[in-house]
């Protein structure tokens, strides 16, 4: 199975990670997967056994989106986009592929508008017609605009087979944040939580009941880090050793001043590929609630605390966070001044680790199978193997 991945993050991490793992997955179960990267490479995500091919880079200006840049940091302008939309085009015409997978949209990533809906009209006529699938976590941020969803259910039943939903609604429902779910019903299939797989233990001593701070990528956490280390002296586990761990995509001042800040007892590092057994380790987690660092802490079972990341327009992490700690898997805290959080992390102390039970947490394996299956039956589908 040939399988085209388009991937696009713009200011975290999560999205490129959680793609990286299923394309892990895709490839473990046979398939040849090309990877449509269009931000910035980032480490942490491993692609390897799998071929990616950079698009010119966008980012996002700000946390507020206020504009999407280069990789010169100007705002990307229409002769850039006709660039990118080209190799893009080219890289679809240079192979037969048997699925094309998009990450997000028609959900979000609107702002690639220009390349991905002639990548779907491209895949529609092809013939054969590749299956056109979408991959989309488990909770959208929320647009109380009902011409929106319509819209987005619209672009589903014209262009898409499957919307992948890396999810279970077991914990939340899709149609949570996406009101006009049903409407594509017959079109979305659960995955499960992707989370990666057991990683190899820590160094000795590593972790061992230790606090460990951490804030994905790093592009909006400076804040949490700099509250963390004004909490230390104020929660019950300041005696332990605390672990800070920056992520690639912290801003180098910010870097600098955590650095100067720590104090003995603290080591602060960059974020590291043994997270999770960290986490194992660890006495305590403090983190933000993305997707790929919550599904982190969730397969560890530690305590933890979580700290979404807030900013307008923004409801996906506060969500997740809410859910969890309402199931009793976390405490969560919406405040950075420290005697707040240094209350949550003695709240989440003060009780045994107790985890999520009962959730699926296969999602890369699950994905993989089921773009398989539905590839392979894509001759009965809605629109027919010809793309009629």
């Amino acid at each position: 199975m040939n399988v085209l991945f388009h991937v696009q993050h713009l200011l975290g991490i999560g999205h490129l990670r959680r793609a990286a793992l299923i394309a892990q997955a895709l490839a473990a179960q046979g398939a040849a997967v090309t990877v449509a990267q269009g931000g910035r490479p980032d480490a942490g995500a491993d692609f390897s056994g799998v071929r990616v091919v950079p698009l010119p880079a966008a980012r996002a200006a700000d946390a507020a989106f206020s504009a999407i840049l280069d990789d010169d940091g100007q705002p990307i302008d229409v002769a850039w986009k006709a660039r990118r939309r080209r190799r893009l085009l080219d890289l679809f015409a240079g192979a037969r592929w048997d699925v094309v997978l998009i990450e997000a949209f028609p959900f979000g990533r609107r702002q690639f508008r220009f390349e991905l809906e002639p990548l779907v009209e491209a895949a529609h006529a092809a013939s054969p017609r590749p299956l056109v699938a979408c991959s989309v976590r488990d909770i959208l941020v929320e647009k109380d605009d009902p011409n929106r969803h319509e819209a987005v259910a619209a672009a589903v039943r014209r262009w898409f087979d499957l919307v992948l939903v890396h999810g279970d609604p077991a914990l939340i429902p899709f149609e949570a944040t996406f009101p006009a779910a049903r409407q594509i019903a017959d079109r979305l299939r659960y995955t499960g939580y992707v989370a990666a797989g057991r990683t190899a233990e820590p160094p000795a001593g590593d972790g061992d009941d230790e606090v460990v701070v951490s804030v994905g990528g790093g592009a909006v956490g400076a804040p949490l880090l700099q509250a963390a280390l004004a909490a230390r002296a104020l929660s019950r586990a300041a005696d332990a050793r605390w672990r800070l761990l920056l992520g690639a995509d912290l801003p180098a001042e910010a870097v600098e001043a955590i650095r100067r800040g720590a104090p003995t007892g603290v080591v602060v590092e960059a974020a590291r590929g043994d997270f999770s057994g960290l986490l194992r380790r660890c006495r305590l987690s403090v983190s933000q609630a993305g997707y790929n660092t919550v599904m982190d802490v969730l397969a560890a079972g530690c305590r933890a605390v979580l700290v979404p990341f807030v900013a307008p327009g923004e409801t996906e992490q506060r969500r997740r966070a809410r859910l969890l700690a309402a199931k009793g898997a976390v405490v969560t805290v919406e405040s950075l001044e420290p005697q707040a959080l240094a209350g949550a992390m003695d709240a989440a102390l003060a009780r045994p680790p107790r985890g999520l039970h009962g959730v699926s947490m296969d999602g890369a394996d699950r994905t993989a199978r089921l773009l398989r299956e539905a590839a392979a039956s894509l001759d009965g589908g809605p629109a027919g193997r010809s793309g009629a």
